[in-house]
């Protein structure tokens, strides 16, 4: 979770953030729509703040909501950071998952340096009990599924892992970091690297130009 007086590198808005409490909850946003009494699509459509009197159904729905954090992103997104049940226990512990620029991707491929080591944002998240990390997409070449500003959950593999074709992978490159999906090339020493959007042409990866990989393993819509 954010911190106190610590810059949020996303969730600028209070639509972004309720998006983010949506994939913290991990109940779907139609569930979400559903409970506080909104119609379906409502998020989506949100041009600006929502009401006061729709602000309310949201906390009167989840009282362990931050009002404050909803309304400005700071502090914590939960009143109670120990996330009690509804019995009165305290939930089983869930790690908080570290945001990183994806230009420090690298370093999460070396044994000396570890997610739980980088200093930098937090987010629970239980709907990605794999992930490891965080990273935010850049630009388009992954839209529709993934757009600019959305929020990956990535988990790393060793440097001779075996690719799961048609799956999306992080991998850092000699000419940086790329999120793009991995099929056969027909070749033992290549990939073939493919972006969703077909306005990016597929191309040929050397294994040996990959340091470092990680799978994708979820995705938090932000745009």
């Amino acid at each position: 979770m954010p911190k106190t007086g610590e810059p949020n590198p996303f969730g600028h808005t209070v639509k972004e953030r309720i998006k983010l409490f949506i994939a913290y909850k991990g109940i779907g946003q139609a569930r979400f729509e559903k409970a506080v009494g909104f119609s379906n699509g409502y998020i989506n459509n949100l041009k600006k703040a929502p009401t006061a009197e729709k602000l309310q159904k949201i906390l009167n729905t989840y009282p362990e909501l931050n009002e404050k954090w909803l309304l400005s992103g700071e502090g914590n997104m939960l009143k109670d950071p120990a996330n009690k049940t509804d019995t009165g226990q305290a939930a089983p512990t869930v790690p908080a998952i570290p945001l990183i620029p994806i230009s420090a991707m690298a370093g999460f491929g070396k044994e000396a340096q570890t997610t739980l080591e980088y200093e930098g944002e937090r987010y629970i998240i239980p709907a990605f009990k794999e992930a490891e990390f965080l990273i935010q997409v850049k630009g388009s070449s992954m839209y529709p599924n993934y757009s600019n500003g959305d929020i990956v959950a990535c988990k790393k593999l060793p440097i001779d892992t075996f690719f799961q074709w048609n799956r999306v992978y992080v991998l850092d490159t000699e000419q940086g970091a790329l999120i793009k999906r991995v099929k056969d090339s027909g070749k033992d020493d290549t990939l073939l690297i493919v972006s969703d959007n077909p306005d990016y042409e597929p191309f040929e990866l050397h294994r040996k130009h990959i340091k470092s990989i990680a799978l994708v393993v979820g995705v938090v819509h932000i745009e």
